[in-house]
């Protein structure tokens, strides 16, 4: 099949659309069989190349796009800019790019605004699956414990509502002390770690801040990424402060103003890996 020729399954026509653009036809058709097992319904349009995946934006739709960073005629993020900016119907569509080096172009800054999100390809196909699933059924209730950090109690009420309606629980506290004393009477009650993860606010009222929480979970606690994961949200703009969040062990960061769906996927999609490393661990 010509690289440039899209493939899309048949499937019903309700079913969610996913583009997935990747200059391998092996790895389109992996990333096809993955995310049928996760999602039997969904649709998938395979593309080799950024010029018939723009191609096919003209002529069709999608609901997720995945794109690899190295694409035959353009680089991954040029595709994205590309598709907001030719498809007006796919401004708001996520576009997620799967990659092996994206964690350093992240920490890089160089992922640009065009791209929704991104996904470390050494994490496997399954894993993958379950992160599209999250961005195209982020109403499927997976469950999670999560311990939340927000001194804001305005935000923190219609932050946990929304939470637990997706299926989630919460305990809610307002300072870095008072997660520290939950995630020690974790360790007392013998319920290592007690959470599926750890959502916080970087900036918070009193002495200690987000990447003070993060330094003793990684550090104190000694809980590694997989582990415990850790989400910070934040609304600082300086690349370096946000490239050293990573660095010092955050999961993700959530930019505000937050978007409801996207902190659900993402929070979804760690509970998945958490809980997958988990059975694999006690295997």
């Amino acid at each position: 099949m010509n690289i440039d020729t899209p493939h899309t399954s048949t499937v019903p026509i309700e079913a969610p659309h996913v583009l997935v653009v990747d200059s391998s036809r092996v790895v389109r058709q992996i990333i096809e069989r993955m995310l049928k097992a996760e999602l039997p319904d969904v649709v998938v349009t395979g593309c080799g190349s950024g010029t018939g995946a723009l191609a096919h934006m003209k002529s069709g739709h999608a609901d997720l796009i995945t794109t690899a960073l190295h694409l035959p005629d353009m680089d991954g993020v040029e595709f994205a800019h590309l598709v907001r900016e030719t498809s007006a119907q796919a401004r708001d569509v996520p576009i997620i790019v799967v990659s092996g080096d994206v964690q350093e172009r992240l920490v890089a800054r160089t992922l640009s605004n065009y791209v929704t999100d991104y996904f470390d390809k050494s994490l496997g196909m399954n894993a993958l699956a379950a992160f599209i699933h999250g961005y195209v059924c982020p109403i499927d209730s997976i469950g999670g414990d999560v311990l939340y950090v927000e001194d804001s109690r305005v935000v923190a009420f219609a932050t946990t509502r929304m939470l637990r309606h997706a299926g989630f629980s919460v305990t809610h506290v307002v300072s870095v002390e008072d997660a520290l004393e939950q995630l020690k009477a974790m360790v007392a009650a013998n319920k290592v770690p007690g959470f599926d993860l750890v959502l916080t606010d970087v900036s918070l009222k009193g002495d200690l801040g987000g990447g003070d929480l993060l330094d003793c979970i990684r550090h104190q606690f000694s809980y590694s990424k997989s582990d415990l994961p850790v989400l910070i949200m934040t609304g600082d703009n300086n690349p370096i402060r946000q490239a050293a969040l990573l660095r010092e062990g955050a999961n993700d960061l959530v930019y505000k103003p937050v978007k409801n769906r996207l902190l659900i996927a993402k929070l979804q999609f760690q509970v998945r890996v958490v809980r997958q490393r988990r059975v694999q661990a006690a295997a």
